[in-house]
C-alpha cells in the first residue's frame, strides 16, 4: 500500500475516496483479491533501464486493473472519475486494453463480460508485482508474487525481462503450513511476450490457487507445492510456447537512495529518511511542515520509497541549498547524522492503529535501534550495520522475514527473533527464538553478536553469518556464553 490515512469518520469516507479518484490516484482493489499494487524502484534516474522499469510498472498496473464498474457506482455515484488515473495516460501508446483482451484460446481469457482475466471469482488471494533493474533491490523484489527485472542490450534498448514468481511474506504463528517465501527465478521473457506471460501467470493462480484454505491461498503456496519447474510448465500450457532460461545479470545490491543524487538529466533527487514512515510534527521536529514548505516553494514531486521514506525528484541544482535550509530550520537532521541502522530499519504501524497487532512495532522500534547501537558500541562494533525490521504480528507487512534480524510480535511485549536474512534481501530468515521479552533484548543479542565477533569471515555481514552457522550452533554458543566476555 502507499498511504495509510487514519481517523477518517465514516460520514466522510465517500468524500475522501472520491476526492482521491478525482485527482488521478486510486484506491481500487486496495484490499481485494486482485493485483493490489505494482511497486518499482523509487530511484528516479534518467537512464534507459530505469525508464523502462517505471514505464512497465505502469503497464502492468493498467493490465491488471479491475474492470468492474462497482467501485464507481458505490463511491462516485456511478460517474467516471474527473481525472483518468495518472499512469493510464502515460502508457496509452502500449494499447494495454487490446493486450488484456487478446485471447489465444488457451484458457487465459474467461467468458466473463466484466472481468476477462479475473473472471467472476477474482483471484484466490491478493497479488503483488515488482519491477526493477539489475542490481537494484531497493524494493524487496523477492517478496512479490511476480518480480520483473529489466534486461537491455548494449545500446540500452529493451530486450525483455527476467521473471521471478512465488514470493510472499504472510504467515500465522504456530501454523507450519503457512510460511514466508522468497520468489524463484522462472526465466527470461522477450518484451513482445511479457504482457501475455504476465496474464498466464495470473491465470495459473486464478485456476489452480488454493480457494479452500484462505491462509494458503497466495501464489507462493502454489509455486511451493508444484516446484518452480512444474509451475513454469503450467504457465507455458497457457501460452503455447516455452519460457527462455533466466539471463545472467549484475549482482543485487541494496540502497535506500537517501541523500542527494544526480538523476542523469541535469536535475537532482533527494532522499529524506522518515522513521517508520510516520510523517509528523512533534516538538522541534517538524517533518510534516517541512515537506509542505518544500513543495509550496519549489513545486517538487515526491516519491514514496519501499522503506517508508520520501524522495524529492527533479530538483533544480540551484534549489539544493534552499531545500537543505528548510529541512534544517524544521529540525530535520541531515542524512549523514542518521544512524545507518535506523535508515535500514522498518516497522509496521501495529498498536494502536492495527486490529491484528499483538504488540508494539512502530512506536517501540526506535528504542530497539538505540539499544542495539549501544550494545554494538559496547562490544566494539561501532560501525556495524544490521538490517532490522519489526512487526506487531506475523502477517509480515514490514517484510520482516527478509531482514538480517527481525522481531515479530507474538504476544503482549514479546517477540519472535528471526535471523539469517540477506543484507541484499534475496532470501528469507529463519525463526531463532519465540517469546523474547522486551526487557531481554540485550541478553538475547549479546551472545549472538559475540559469536559473530569470534567466528565471522572477512567482511561477512551479520545476516550472512547467522545464515551460514545456523540456529543450532547459535543456541549452543549462547548457552555456554559468559556475559561481557567477548569484544571485537
Amino acid at each position: 500500500q502507499c498511504f495509510q490515512i487514519h481517523g477518517i469518520l465514516k460520514g466522510d469516507l465517500k468524500t475522501v475516496i472520491s476526492s482521491i479518484m478525482d485527482i488521478g490516484s486510486s484506491t481500487v482493489g486496495a484490499c481485494g483479491d486482485v493485483s493490489r499494487n505494482v511497486m518499482t524502484t523509487p530511484a528516479p534516474f534518467d537512464t534507459p533501464e530505469y525508464n523502462y522499469a517505471r514505464e512497465y510498472s505502469k503497464v502492468f498496473a493498467q493490465l491488471f486493473r479491475p474492470m468492474s464498474p462497482a467501485f464507481g457506482q458505490i463511491w462516485l455515484d456511478g460517474e467516471k472519475a474527473a481525472t483518468v488515473e495518472t499512469w493510464a495516460k502515460e502508457v496509452a501508446h502500449h494499447d494495454v486494453d487490446a493486450a488484456m483482451l487478446k485471447d489465444t484460446g488457451l484458457g487465459i481469457i474467461v467468458p466473463d463480460a466484466t472481468e476477462p482475466i479475473y473472471g467472476t471469482r477474482y483471484l484466490p488471494r491478493k497479488f503483488k508485482i515488482g519491477v526493477t533493474v539489475p542490481g537494484d533491490n531497493s524494493l524487496d523484489i523477492y517478496t512479490n508474487d511476480i518480480g520483473c527485472v529489466v534486461i537491455t542490450n548494449d545500446k540500452g534498448e529493451l530486450e525483455g525481462f527476467n521473471v521471478m514468481v512465488g514470493g510472499g511474506m504472510g504467515r500465522t504463528h504456530n501454523k507450519e503450513t503457512t510460511f514466508a517465501r522468497a520468489a524463484d527465478h522462472m526465466g527470461f521473457v522477450p518484451k513482445d511476450q511479457i504482457m501475455e506471460v504476465m496474464k498466464a501467470i495470473v491465470a495459473a493462480q486464478r485456476d489452480h490457487g488454493n480457494r479452500d484454505v484462505r491462509a494458503n491461498a497466495r501464489m507462493k503456496y502454489l509455486v511451493h507445492t508444484l516446484g518452480i519447474d512444474n509451475f513454469k510448465r503450467l504457465v507455458e500450457s497457457y501460452l503455447g510456447f516455452e519460457i527462455q532460461p533466466w539471463r545472467a545479470m549484475a549482482d543485487w545490491k541494496y540502497s535506500d537512495w537517501m541523500g542527494w543524487w544526480e538523476q542523469g538529466d541535469g536535475k537532482l533527487f533527494y532522499g529524506q529518511h522518515v522513521d517508520n514512515g510516520r510523517v509528523k510534527d512533534e516538538g522541534d521536529f517538524r517533518l510534516k511542515s517541512a515537506l509542505r514548505a518544500i513543495v509550496d516553494k519549489y513545486n517538487t514531486h515526491m516519491i514514496m520509497s519501499p522503506t517508508q521514506s520520501i524522495i524529492f525528484r527533479d530538483v533544480d541544482p540551484k534549489d539544493k541549498d534552499g531545500i537543505d535550509k528548510i529541512l534544517a530550520d524544521h529540525g530535520i537532521k541531515p542524512i549523514e547524522e542518521i544512524d545507518p541502522n535506523a535508515r535500514l530499519a522498518m516497522a509496521c504501524p501495529a498498536l494502536p492503529l492495527c486490529g491484528l497487532a499483538q504488540t508494539e512495532a512502530e512506536r517501540i522500534m526506535p528504542s530497539y535501534i538505540e539499544r542495539m547501537r549501544a550494545l554494538l558500541d559496547r562490544m566494539d562494533l561501532p560501525g556495524e550495520e544490521i538490517l532490522m525490521r519489526m512487526t506487531g504480528c506475523p502477517n509480515g507487512c514490514a517484510r520482516p522475514y527478509m531482514a538480517e534480524l527481525a522481531f515479530v510480535g507474538d504476544g503482549a511485549n514479546t517477540y519472535q527473533v528471526w535471523l539469517g536474512g540477506s543484507p541484499v534481501l534475496t532470501r528469507t530468515a529463519y525463526p531463532y527464538m519465540a517469546k523474547m521479552k522486551n526487557d531481554d533484548l540485550e541478553k538475547t543479542m549479546e551472545p549472538i553478536l559475540a559469536m559473530f565477533v569470534e567466528q565471522r569471515g572477512e567482511f561477512e555481514a551479520f545476516g550472512d553469518f547467522t545464515h551460514r552457522v545456523g540456529a543450532e550452533a547459535i543456541e549452543k554458543y549462547s548457552a555456554a556464553y559468559a556475559p561481557g566476555s567477548v569484544f571485537a
